[in-house]
């Protein structure tokens, strides 16, 4: 039971508070226990008092380990502060500011509970199934049509011939995929989307894949490529899957004080120097740079890609999940944004290969300082972008186009004999 409580995530935890009735003033907000309140008093105060309105934050620092009850001195402020970042770091919390109240004798603040998808079922459609989880360094395991390596290693083979049952009844839990289907005109000639030929022979060509019922997300590394006015000033690919700060000064020093030491990497902007750019531009770099010093944290996990601003300067960014595609999405401050979804993605992939749907997009543009989608710019015309490129997105695409050009010219190099098959490794 310790160590079940001791692996309790944040929200997990606070509901447990919150159902307890030990703390005066955190309580839900309705019936369907979807918003609380938590009581949020300043220490300045004259009626304030520690042994009750810091209790809450009290027992998230003892929780944590961050504070030991007769041993460390005991600094309500940073306890606040600790569950406060905690709460705005968290994707499963979201504060609803209209319904907080800060300026009354007993203030208090509303938080939202965000209702995960948790667990979800393979749908009729074959999705993957995922154990959301967004926090760094966790591993995704999913049932699901598509599997990839990146280390290069085949899963599974590709046949490209007429399919027989017995195709799938040789793995455990394979899921058979019809990828291209090659239609027969009335002089023979057959011709497809993914490849052409003539010849006699199959009156229908497939690609028949067979891949393992379980999924996992190992490589949480991200590619990331700064440019000054379109010219590549830093390349860069994040070594631990608590990604990167990209900023221009320092790491926030909150960060490590209140989550302890941390291996999230930092990716600085250049020096005006090192870039060699032209006196017109470092000047405006030069104004932007210094609102750049927070910067922004860029992470991924199991179920995606996430980024949060920290920096003065307005950053705005184009990808998969972007709201508009010819208009400037915002980062908002302190909020975390998904910019890339795993299981959107990978259904994606899959009507890519079983219906010839389009690409799969799962590069992430950055905008610093500057409106972004502009109908009137290219990216190449901004001050600073960062352009961003989950790996295992990157690589299991590389690996399906290769895997395309390598069955054409396999079927090109086998079409005056039906007999022989050739082979491709689609993963």
């Amino acid at each position: 039971m310790e160590e079940v409580r001791k692996n309790m995530r944040l929200k997990e935890w606070l509901i447990a508070q919150i159902d307890s009735g030990k703390y005066t003033g955190l309580h839900w907000e309705n019936r369907e226990k979807s918003m609380f309140r938590i009581p949020w008093k300043h220490a300045a105060k004259h009626d304030y008092s520690q042994n009750e309105d810091a209790a809450l934050f009290k027992a998230w620092a003892m929780f944590k380990g961050k504070y030991r009850e007769g041993r460390d001195k005991a600094d309500p402020s940073v306890w606040k502060t600790r569950l406060r970042c905690a709460l705005n770091k968290s994707l499963d919390f979201q504060e609803v500011a209209e319904r907080s109240q800060l300026d009354i004798p007993e203030p208090y603040k509303v938080y939202k509970v965000i209702q995960a998808e948790g667990l979800r079922d393979t749908d009729s459609s074959g999705s993957p199934v995922l154990y959301e989880d967004s926090l760094p360094g966790t591993v995704l395991s999913a049932a699901a049509p598509v599997s990839h390596k990146l280390e290069g290693e085949a899963h599974s083979d590709v046949d490209v011939g007429q399919r027989q049952s017995t195709d799938c009844e040789a793995q455990q839990s394979p899921v058979c995929m019809n990828i291209w289907t090659v239609p027969t005109d009335n002089e023979g000639h057959r011709s497809g989307k993914c490849l052409t030929m003539r010849a006699a022979g199959f009156e229908t060509f497939e690609v028949t894949a067979t891949y393992p019922s379980v999924l996992q997300i190992t490589d949480l590394r991200l590619h990331v490529c700064l440019y000054y006015q379109g010219r590549l000033v830093r390349d860069f690919t994040t070594s631990t899957p608590e990604g990167c700060w990209i900023l221009h000064g320092t790491v926030p020093a909150e960060s490590e004080q209140i989550y302890g030491p941390s291996t999230v990497e930092s990716l600085h902007f250049p020096l005006l120097e090192e870039a060699h750019l032209p006196p017109k531009t470092s000047r405006a770099l030069a104004s932007l740079l210094p609102h750049l010093q927070r910067g922004v944290l860029l992470w991924a996990a199991p179920d995606g890609v996430f980024i949060k601003r920290f920096c003065q300067a307005r950053v705005y960014w184009a990808g998969p999940l972007a709201p508009h595609r010819d208009l400037p999405n915002k980062l908002e401050r302190e909020k975390t944004y998904k910019v890339l979804d795993t299981a959107i993605f990978f259904k994606e992939v899959q009507q890519f290969l079983q219906q010839g749907g389009p690409t799969p997009q799962f590069q992430i543009d950055l905008c610093f300082g500057e409106e972004f989608p502009d109908s009137g710019w290219t990216v190449a015309q901004k001050l600073i972008t960062a352009h961003v490129e989950p790996l295992f997105a990157f690589s299991l695409m590389g690996n399906i186009q290769r895997s395309a050009v390598e069955a054409t010219a396999g079927i090109h190099a086998n079409i005056n004999n039906k007999d022989d098959v050739p082979r491709i490794t689609l993963c």
